[in-house]
């Protein structure tokens, strides 16, 4: 391994097996063999969990939800949108299981986690709309879920961190509802993987180029990605006008493909007058939180944290 990484992570990386999303099916059996192992006898103390489906867009079936509701805390309570990674090809809410029983947990808050549609049976806009429609719902049944339709946040980790990107944009430009925060993980931004670090990093632990474009290819279609006309929704990172948006944290990683759009991203809300927060951190790599026992680990949890509670506050 090439890449200085924070001594916690790079004795991980010996174990961690790698990903590879050429052939998606067996990518999809891995993970979940995987999470089902994770998840075995897990308990979740002081968190009410169902799952519903909710309305999609029309014509296309009802998109299945994941509620996550802290017991034993009055309402209203802030609610966050989690949208997980897989890069637009795999995933499910049990991805950030963990992650979403915390924030539900610490902030409180209502967590609704979004089994949307995946690439590349389902391409683009599929899975923003998907996402759009939970949006629309959460906030149109705030009373009955317990929620304070003025305190909704969106947290997406990766391809879900550019699906929230792109759900901040559509909700803006459609009048839809109100979003108080936007907290970006590691998002997938741009189609064109044109940065520095897009170019250097093809052989980074978990995500690199190749899976970064492969990833693009399923979402937008074999060789679409970096022509002309490409969806601002699908890729954030060309949208022209970021006025408006809801103010956003971002959390990057060093050695990650995507940390330059990110960050890049991060400059263009601030030049369009919205507050964005960035923390990069050292020697680490995509996906890197899965390192769960380690100090830096540890810290982006503690970050998000703070970040989607003042962000909810704010």
């Amino acid at each position: 391994m090439r890449y200085p990484l924070d001594p916690e992570l790079a004795a991980a990386v010996a174990m961690m097996a790698e990903v590879d999303i050429s052939d998606v099916a067996a990518a999809r059996a891995a993970q979940a063999a995987e999470l089902a192992a994770a998840r075995a006898g897990e308990d979740d103390p002081g968190v009410e969990l169902w799952g519903t489906r909710v309305p999609g867009p029309e014509g296309v079936p009802k998109v299945p939800v994941r509620i996550h509701r802290p017991l034993n805390e009055p309402g209203p309570l802030p609610a966050v949108l989690s949208l997980h990674g897989g890069g637009f090809v795999l995933g499910s809410p049990d991805v950030d299981h963990d992650t979403n029983v915390l924030l539900c947990r610490r902030l409180p808050a209502v967590v609704v986690a979004v089994d949307y549609r995946l690439a590349p049976e389902h391409p683009f806009p599929a899975a923003l709309d998907d996402c759009y429609a939970v949006l629309s719902w959460l906030a149109e049944n705030a009373r009955e879920l317990g929620v304070d339709p003025e305190r909704i946040a969106l947290w997406g980790d990766s391809a879900g961190g550019g699906l929230a990107a792109g759900t901040a944009l559509l909700a803006r430009d459609l009048g839809g509802p109100a979003i108080r925060h936007q907290h970006l993980h590691s998002p997938a931004l741009d189609d064109r993987l044109a940065t520095v670090s897009a170019r250097q990093f093809t052989d980074t632990p978990v995500w690199n180029r190749r899976n970064a474009r492969l990833s693009w290819d399923a979402y937008l279609g074999p060789g679409a990605p970096g022509s002309p006309g490409i969806s601002p929704y699908a890729a954030p990172a060309r949208a022209t006008d970021l006025a408006g948006l809801p103010p956003a944290s971002l959390t990057v990683m060093e050695f990650d493909p995507l940390r330059d759009e990110a960050l890049a991203y991060a400059e263009a809300l601030r030049n369009a007058g919205v507050p964005a927060a960035v923390r990069l951190y050292r020697g680490t790599f995509h996906g890197a939180t899965v390192v769960a026992h380690s100090g830096v680990a540890q810290r982006v949890t503690a970050d998000t944290l703070d970040a989607l509670g003042k962000g909810l506050l704010g």
